[in-house]
């Protein structure tokens, strides 16, 4: 037990003072090598718990937004391959590459005998640093600027709340544990008992509350490091996620008391009571936090201007909403909260440029392309709103919301101006197919979210440009999602942010005449979460989760939204799509690329037409191909499964599973190897 769910201390004081952040980086260096430093010495100035922080933001080297361990720091570009928290969104109606997750295959997905996400190495580390910095603060031994050591034990609080999302996504009902446990199995063992989602939700608010109440929103190293402004982001996301959550999930066995819900079944939780009360409570108490905190922020920051300009050459303007995502340096941006930041000369550099200049597999999909309004604020389907069709890329940007016009990379266009002699263009055809991933987009919609013009970002491993880590249009978002969810109505304030996202965006700021002009038959074709439960949602709802999708495309939150809105129980066989590749877009290519029906399929290049007139990236080969028939889901897969040594170093003599206090997660066995039932 003790080797699984904790760390020691000593690795703890070790790894906290290995690294300091990018920014300010030069105010922390001069601190005494950890391996000369005493626990009594350490943690006792202003320098350590900064150092010690920040070492718990993200590892530069190897994070990773899928490990155990590293999930739950904040999100980065990483790795060789031009890994990156933006590409969360494959793998739905958003974007995709050839193949899909093991999600969508009933069965594939399956319970492992060792490691997964009930992991509590990075909770150890920030429970010791709480318990230490927290009394030594309030009895005034630490050295330093009374405000800034403040600010680095909300950091501390910040970084436990985060942590603990990523669980509460991941697992649901989770232990919460405050405090550096001893080495002893019995005590482990207890505190090993399994809270009610809601109830972990409520302690990583009051975690974010504590932050709010210390953090800076101009601490040393200023958007690189935590603030308060991002505390109160973070707060009303998971406020939001919660609560929706609950309501969209309720009455099942993935809610507390639902019918099958695994706590009733332990006696630790067997006469479990909301704290407000009932579960219709529940839902409105994290709506409304939802929206106190997301309005503070939207109140304070405004939203970064868009011209609407797709610059292409030095001589015409900058445009300030797409280089918000495509600098090394977005902290002039009134918009942006936080980011990270990367460093060739410190060997901080990434490869995301370069690998979807070159197409990296991957692409937006016809689903996505369909959901964009046009700018008289009209759906496309709609026999008024002036929609130029799809046969050809470009096409589909012609009068359309503006985001897809920035942020989708169509045929033709300037691929880099800075930096180079002669501008690279993206070519005519977009290329669907190479026997080397990197040089081919899996739908035709290349990705832009982030994209630099500069070919000194593309060259691999010296890509500096900042990924948004937090920004507060989401904020904007989140208030109206959260207000329409607790009282059916868009009020002044939800009105008024509206407006002001679709002004941005550069489409008809009058979301009424959209909402007049919503099919829902029509959306249900493209956006699964016109769904929730099954069910088709209301109209203004629905555009209300559009707008979400719109403006967050390309930053890794859709899949976040799809489990919380329960929008994939309806998925049947689903077919992702991406560009009409047998239309008049195929004369575009040379005999012999595109290749469909072979004699051996594995000489296919695409997907048959006799499929689709629009490329079905699942569908070009069949054998060995999981998803060749589709996407489905199974209510388990909400939730991911608990691996089998947890039970086993918890249970009475270490082989009767039923006596672990932790329960699985409901529709997952017990049995290494096994799928979802």
């Amino acid at each position: 037990m003790q080797n699984n769910l904790y760390k020691t201390i000593a690795k703890s004081l070790i790894v906290g003072v290995s690294a300091c952040f990018m920014a300010g980086c030069n105010d922390y260096l001069d601190v005494t090598p950890p391996s000369q430093i005493s626990p009594e010495k350490y943690l006792m100035d202003e320098s350590h718990l900064a150092a010690y922080t920040v070492k718990y933001y993200a590892d530069y080297g190897n994070y990773n937004g899928g490990s155990d361990s590293k999930g739950g720091m904040l999100p980065s570009h990483y790795g060789s391959g031009g890994e990156s928290f933006y590409f969360d969104d494959l793998a739905t109606d958003n974007e995709t590459t050839r193949g899909s997750s093991s999600r969508f295959v009933p069965g594939l997905w399956t319970v492992g005998a060792t490691g997964g996400e009930w992991n509590f190495s990075n909770i150890y580390a920030l429970n010791y640093y709480l318990t230490t910095v927290s009394e030594r603060f309030e009895a005034g031994e630490i050295s330093g600027n009374s405000a800034n050591i403040g600010h680095y034990v909300g950091e501390g609080y910040f970084l436990r709340a985060h942590e603990y999302f990523y669980r509460l996504r991941k697992l649901g009902d989770f232990p919460i544990i405050k405090e550096p446990l001893p080495d002893a199995q019995e005590l482990l063992t207890e505190a090993s008992k399994r809270q009610p989602r809601n109830e972990v939700a409520r302690f990583i608010l009051e975690d974010l509350d504590k932050a709010i109440d210390l953090l800076l929103d101009n601490p040393s190293g200023g958007k690189t490091r935590i603030t308060r402004n991002a505390a109160l982001l973070l707060k009303s996301r998971v406020a939001l996620f919660e609560a929706t959550w609950l309501k969209y999930h309720a009455g099942t066995a993935l809610v507390p008391n639902g019918t099958d819900w695994p706590g009733a079944n332990k006696e630790y939780n067997s006469n479990y009571s909301f704290p407000s009360g009932s579960l219709g409570n529940e839902v409105d108490f994290f709506l409304t936090e939802a929206m106190n905190a997301s309005e503070e922020v939207a109140e304070a920051i405004s939203l970064v201007s868009n011209n609407s300009v797709i610059q292409e050459s030095a001589s015409q303007a900058l445009n300030m909403y797409y280089d918000m995502f495509a600098t090394p340096d977005p902290s002039s941006y009134d918009e942006v909260i936080m980011y990270r930041e990367y460093s060739v000369d410190l060997d901080r550099a990434h490869s995301f440029n370069h690998y979807i200049y070159h197409g990296a597999q991957k692409g937006y999909t016809h689903q996505m392309e369909h959901s964009f309004l046009m700018q008289n604020g009209l759906p496309v389907y709609d026999v008024a709103s002036g929609y130029q069709g799809d046969d050809y890329i470009q096409d589909t940007k012609v009068n359309r919301d503006t985001r897809w016009q920035l942020f989708m990379k169509a045929p033709g266009e300037v691929k880099a101006f800075k930096n180079i002699d002669v501008p690279e263009m993206f070519d005519i055809a977009p290329e669907v197919y190479s026997s080397d991933g990197k040089y081919s987009t899996s739908t035709g919609y290349m990705l832009g979210k982030g994209f630099a013009l500069d070919y000194n970002m593309q060259i691999l491993g010296q890509d500096i440009v900042a990924p948004v880590i937090f920004r507060a249009a989401e904020a904007y978002l989140t208030y109206i999602e959260a207000s329409y969810e607790k009282t059916g109505t868009i009020n002044a304030t939800a009105d008024s942010y509206w407006r002001a996202i679709r002004a941005r965006a550069g489409v008809d700021e009058d979301y009424n005449k959209t909402i007049a002009a919503t099919d829902m038959s029509q959306e249900a074709l493209y956006d699964w979460g016109a769904y929730s439960h099954g069910v088709l949602i209301d109209a203004t709802l629905y555009n209300i989760r559009r707008e979400r999708r719109c403006e967050l495309i390309g930053e890794g939150q859709r899949y976040n939204d799809l489990i919380r809105w329960r929008a994939m129980d309806q998925l049947n066989d689903f077919q992702v799509e991406g560009c009409k590749i047998w239309g008049p877009m195929q004369n575009d290519y040379a005999d012999g690329l595109l290749l469909a029906d072979q004699a051996d399929e594995k000489d296919n290049t695409i997907s048959s037409s006799s499929l689709s007139e629009y490329l079905r990236p699942y569908q070009i080969v069949q054998s060995n191909n999981n998803y060749y028939n589709g996407l489905n889901f199974t209510e388990a897969h909400y939730l991911e499964p608990i691996a089998v040594q947890h039970f086993l170093i918890t249970a009475n003599d270490g082989e009767t599973i039923s006596t672990s206090p932790i329960y699985q997660n409901p529709g997952w066995p017990t049995v290494s190897g096994q799928g979802a039932e």
